[in-house]
């Protein structure tokens, strides 16, 4: 029998990617889409206006050529749309502004908010680790229904391995959702991290793996890695008060000694390592240790932020989420989350003027999925950022911190056709952007008013 030398092509592709436990690679994917090259679809998109996440200006009448999953072209018009060949599909955005696809650098599709504890306790002990992974689709779809065609899951809160599960099922196209790093299981000491406070003799399960020494952390690292993990993430402080000072300190968790033997085992494997830190302490010893980025960073001391311009190390600041939890976490006896989010605004801008990379990053999860992420935007303009530095902390900034700068991030010919589209001017008005109205994911449409 004589077998298609393309069909078989692409069945050796699949079956490698199934033969990887965890893993389905980029370079498979784009084999498995761009073969055969007879079959690729051609679509003109045409912007009113396009934001391409690299220039500091926006450009008017733009028309993006998309064959594929990939943009081709980027091109003025050629003039009046009959020109279009037969074969083309045309997507008239012209009364739209065009953006490339957002980027969330801190999620957890796992988690369904967790203002107290309670709502913590709830989802760990109540709901099992499949009908969290259920609720987990959902909200991958929501997310890129907001416009977030990529994002970094940063912990699963308990349920194991789940989001690596998630991805794959995403990258083999069974359910939506915008391309994802997932952090897996994250790491913390003992006694630092929920579940806590319940009888001795009663075993409760963990939001995260702990471990405690260099060696069983090493160790972690190397699991993590082998069950799927892209990032490792770490919680490096806990315990938060103010000084008289005004400095927001804390308790930290990983000696400096642990969270070295972390960085470097990740980095060694060509990992990189995410690090909530909150305060002092915590962000001091990360920066020390040589994280890739820094979580939250309500404080962050100005020799901590020297040093991480000096490195190169990327801030995600999460700031909407600070003032979702504050007051229910007030009036739950820990009225310093109130005080945070002055000390929060003053870290942020001190960063922002020192030249701080930084990454658009909302700690979805930590609020309702049914709340737009997209929030974000406007409290980082707020803070100090315009409205052209925060779309571009959440595109092109967003893709180098998790390394994917080649494939996503801006409009560009080569790189995926992700792209989403607003009605109005969101260098104008930064909100436009929580009621995206277009998204193409891969040159495919997943959403369309």
């Amino acid at each position: 029998m004589k077998v298609d030398k393309e069909v078989f092509s692409l069945a050796l592709v699949f079956a490698s990617a199934l033969l990887i436990p965890g893993h389905v690679s980029m370079s498979a994917q784009s084999q498995a889409s761009e073969a055969p090259a007879a079959s690729k679809s051609r679509v003109i998109i045409r912007c009113g206006t396009l934001i391409d996440g690299k220039a500091d200006q926006a450009m008017k009448d733009v028309r993006i050529v998309v064959e594929g999953e990939k943009i081709a072209t980027i091109m003025q018009p050629r003039g009046p749309a009959g020109e279009t060949a037969a074969s083309e599909q045309v997507i008239d955005l012209s009364q739209e502004t065009c953006l490339p696809g957002l980027i969330d650098t801190h999620t957890h599709v796992l988690l369904q908010g967790d203002i107290t504890a309670t709502d913590y306790d709830e989802q760990l002990l109540k709901q099992s680790t499949e009908y969290r992974t259920i609720l987990a689709t959902v909200n991958a779809k929501r997310a890129l229904d907001y416009g977030f065609t990529s994002i970094r899951d940063v912990e699963t809160e308990g349920a194991g391995y789940a989001d690596v599960d998630v991805r794959n099922a995403i990258d083999r196209n069974v359910i939506p959702g915008p391309r994802m790093k997932v952090a897996t299981r994250a790491l913390d000491v003992t006694g630092a991290y929920p579940l806590l406070g319940y009888a001795p003799n009663v075993p409760v399960p963990h939001g995260v793996q702990v471990v405690d020494g260099p060696e069983e952390a090493r160790k972690a690292v190397r699991e993590q890695i082998m069950n799927g993990a892209d990032w490792i993430k770490v919680y490096s402080d806990r315990s938060y008060s103010v000084r008289p000072d005004g400095v927001l300190d804390d308790i930290p968790t990983f000696t400096l000694d642990e969270l070295r033997a972390i960085v470097d085992e990740a980095h060694r494997e060509h990992h990189k390592v995410a690090s909530h830190a909150m305060a002092l302490n915590g962000v001091h010893n990360s920066v020390e240790a040589g994280v890739d980025s820094i979580e939250h960073g309500n404080y962050i001391a100005d020799a901590d932020i020297k040093a991480m311009v000096s490195k190169g190390t990327y801030y995600v600041p999460t700031i909407f989420v600070g003032e979702y939890v504050a007051q229910g976490r007030a009036n739950e006896g820990a009225p310093v989350w109130l005080k945070m989010l002055e000390i929060h605004e003053q870290t942020f801008r001190r960063a922002l003027k020192a030249g701080v990379k930084i990454a658009f990053g909302t700690d979805a999860g930590g609020f309702a999925w049914t709340v737009n992420p997209a929030k974000e935007f406007n409290y980082m303009v707020k803070w100090g950022m315009n409205p052209m530095q925060a779309i571009q902390s959440a595109t092109s900034v967003a893709a180098e911190l998790m390394g994917m700068q080649d494939h996503v991030g801006t409009v560009e010919p080569g790189k995926f056709a992700d792209i989403v589209a607003v009605s109005g001017d969101p260098l104008g008005d930064v909100t436009v952007l929580e009621k995206v109205d277009f998204v193409m994911k891969g040159g495919v449409v997943q959403k369309k008013r």
